[in-house]
C-alpha cells in the first residue's frame, strides 16, 4: 500500500517562499508521476505541479510557472515543491498525488491519479 506524506505548509506573508515535501513509502516509485493539486476554500481542487520521477521531467500550471520548482530526492523517496514569491491566491491546501498510469494530458485531473496525502495548509497574508 502506498503511503504519501505532506509536510511543510505554514503561514507565510507575501512575496515569501515554502517547500513543501512528500514523503512516499509503500512502493519505489520508478514508474510514477508525482503530483501536486491545491485546493482553496469554495473551490475545486486543481492541478499545480507534476514531475516524472523517472527522468525528473516536470510539468507546472500556468498560474505558479516560475515561481514554482518540483523535485525528487530518490533516495528518500521524496518529492518537493520549492514555492517563491507566493500570493495570497496561493493560500490552500496542497496535496501531493500519486500515479502509476498517466498521460501528459490525463496528468492535470484529480481522477487519474490512485494515492493521495492528507493535505497540508498553506496560508500566505496580503
Amino acid at each position: 500500500q502506498v503511503h504519501l506524506v505532506e509536510s511543510g505548509g505554514g503561514l507565510v506573508q507575501t512575496g515569501g517562499s515554502l517547500r513543501l515535501s512528500c514523503a512516499g513509502s509503500g512502493r519505489t516509485f520508478s514508474r510514477y508521476l508525482m503530483a501536486w493539486f491545491r485546493q482553496a476554500p469554495g473551490k475545486e481542487r486543481e492541478f499545480v505541479a507534476a514531475i516524472i520521477w523517472s527522468g525528473g521531467r516536470q510539468y507546472y500550471a500556468d498560474s505558479v510557472k516560475g515561481r514554482f520548482a518540483s523535485s525528487r530526492d530518490i533516495a528518500k523517496n521524496t518529492v518537493y515543491l520549492q514555492m517563491n514569491s507566493l500570493k495570497p491566491e496561493d493560500t490552500a491546501v496542497y496535496y501531493c498525488a500519486a500515479t502509476a498510469a498517466f498521460t501528459i494530458e490525463s496528468m492535470i485531473k484529480m481522477t487519474s491519479y490512485e494515492y493521495w496525502g492528507q493535505g497540508t495548509q498553506v496560508t500566505v497574508s496580503s
